[in-house]
């Protein structure tokens, strides 16, 4: 193991330094590159980008605080609410002293003042920064998993690495088993139960690799890894496994996935292998039976479909591809339906993809932190839209707009929203927010802050997507809100089904309770909207009244109310 460590110590770390000031920048550049590989941005946003291409392999940010776009201490908010992100070390460069506690509380590992006048103490901090955080990592990344007594998942990585520098021409294959729907097994037959159906899963993958050079590890509560020899097929090794499960734990209940990266390409990470091989075994979730499946051409071109739509973002906003709809809100406690606000959807009309559903972009920029980038721009769409309006037909219509977690951890976010608002001469209650019920049980009493911020502000807050979470009754009476939306699932079946029509009723009581509005998603029938009006819903979204709609179609729904 220490023969290991002192080979690795010998590999160039890389070192992105951050900072606007191109002087300052090949300053640090100049002082660090003779020992480490040298990476550079001019803001916090071009920095994150660089971040997630290298997270696997970054050893040390050198970040200053005052920059344009997203500053120092937004970078390290983000970074340390990524569990990924937040290992790499950070040290912050400033001419401000007083800087030194709050960029430590911001998750900065240390503090080097401006200017850079001792080169030989900056390289010092640098290579202790690193040394610390990785030492770090080693020490609390225990070799083996205390249950199964296979390796953790740092170590299969490391000594996977290893294997592959020593045997570089060996064909490997990266595997990715899961148990089916192991936190109901283990909420039903108990952890004793799960445990040992885990232990005996690990039996049987140190069966497998007796006598080869494969290495495997439990990763996270339910899957695990495997990188051994590739082999043509996993169809028998996988069978027998199921059957010795059967007869090891009693239940024939009990399936497994199996996820697999044939001939592993050496060229990518050894992460980025096990990520290929996840995606196959992922693919699998919806076979509730033991099934396999392999990285193939398909989702090969669904991760370079994926890649695309990362890369090209910038340009499809600069060239104004993404089109904000609106989608009407009709207040119906009256004797007739009243339109009362809109929410902002996103589109993304592509010149050569077509119409990209949000489904396959949103998600996708939410775990690569490129959602913030269509956030602004909605924001910023929404609130001429409501200027448009305003002057048009000398009505105000609200608009609803997405805050997403990522947004909410943003310090600029209150100076930025009203700075919108502002500019389209709008009112802050004019201009409505939405936080998903998921972000106030994320981090609470930083959403809660936040939130109550921008509410003594004059923004009007709306729970989004209420009873898909996990708030609590008592926690649901603290937080800071002026609407519930209730998810769309709830009022799919109340027609047909008595029990989904009670869970509304509870819902509508709740908010009652509360004194604030509901808003309820996806009504498409007379019959919802009946039901709905009659229990005493405030508000009505969904296809019964409209789809979402570009804004001149959305000018014909004013129009109408006005005849």
């Amino acid at each position: 193991m220490q023969e290991i460590l002192r080979r690795e110590k010998n590999i160039q770390r890389k070192v992105l330094v951050v900072d606007d000031e191109l002087v300052n920048r090949q300053i640090l550049g100049n002082i660090v590159s003779c020992d480490y590989t040298v990476l550079y941005a001019e803001d916090g946003e071009q920095a994150l980008e660089l971040i997630r291409q290298n997270e696997k392999t970054l050893s040390l940010i050198l970040l200053d605080l005052l920059m344009p776009r997203l500053d120092g201490y937004g970078l390290l908010e983000i970074l340390q609410a990524d569990p990924e992100l937040k290992r790499i070390p950070v040290i912050v460069l400033t001419s401000e002293r007083d800087a030194e506690v709050k960029s430590l509380q911001y998750g900065a590992a240390d503090f080097i003042p401006k200017p850079y006048d001792l080169p030989e103490v900056i390289l010092a901090r640098v290579r202790r920064s690193i040394e610390l955080a990785e030492d770090h990592i080693m020490i609390t990344g225990a070799e083996k998993d205390e249950l199964t007594g296979l390796y953790t998942k740092p170590f299969l990585f490391h000594y996977g690495r290893q294997h592959d520098r020593f045997c570089p021409d060996m064909q490997m294959d990266a595997l990715v088993l899961n148990i089916n729907r192991f936190h109901l097994i283990n909420e039903l037959q108990g952890r004793q139960f799960g445990d040992k159906l885990l232990k005996t899963i690990a039996d049987h993958i140190n069966e497998l690799l007796k006598g080869t050079d494969g290495l495997a590890c439990r990763c996270d509560a339910d899957s695990f890894y495997i990188y051994l020899a590739h082999r043509e097929s996993y169809e028998d090794i996988l069978s027998d496994a199921a059957k010795k499960f059967v007869e090891a734990v009693g239940n024939t209940k009990v399936s497994i996935r199996l996820g697999i990266y044939p001939n592993a390409n050496k060229s990518i990470s050894i992460e980025q292998r096990f990520d290929r091989a996840n995606m196959a075994c992922t693919a699998q979730r919806a076979v509730f039976q033991t099934s396999y499946g392999y990285y193939d051409d398909e989702l090969h071109n669904k991760e370079l479909y994926n890649a695309r739509l990362i890369n090209e973002i910038d340009e499809a906003l600069e060239t104004r591809q993404f089109k904000v709809f609106y989608q009407p809100k009709y207040n119906i406690t009256g004797d007739k339906p009243c339109l009362a606000s809109a929410e902002a959807l996103i589109r993304w009309q592509h010149p050569e993809l077509g119409m990209i559903s949000p489904g396959a972009f949103i998600p996708l920029f939410e775990s690569n932190g490129l959602i913030q980038k269509l956030d602004r721009f909605v924001w910023r769409e929404a609130a001429a839209q409501i200027k448009t309006w305003k002057d048009r037909f000398d009505r105000v219509i609200p608009v609803s707009v997405n805050v997403s977690r990522i947004d909410i951890y943003d310090p600029e976010l209150e100076h930025e929203l009203l700075e919108i608002v502002s500019s389209n001469g709008l009112k802050p209650e004019e201009y409505l927010l939405e936080v998903t019920e998921s972000a106030y049980t994320d981090n609470s009493s930083q959403i809660i802050e936040t939130v109550e911020k921008l509410r003594s502000d004059g923004f009007r807050v709306e729970m989004d997507d209420f009873g898909s979470g996990y708030s609590s009754l008592n926690m649901l009476a603290a937080l800071p809100i002026d609407a519930l939306k209730m998810d769309m699932r709830f009022v799919k079946n109340i027609a047909t089904s008595d029990k989904d029509m009670r869970m509304v009723e509870l819902i509508l009581e709740i908010a009652r309770y509360l004194k604030v509005p509901v808003i309820a998603e996806g009504v498409e029938s007379q019959e919802q909207y009946e039901l709905l009006k009659n229990a005493g819903c405030d508000i009505i979204q969904g296809y019964y009244f409209s789809h979402p709609v570009p804004p001149e179609e959305f000018n014909e729904l004013i129009r109408q109310e006005e005849e």
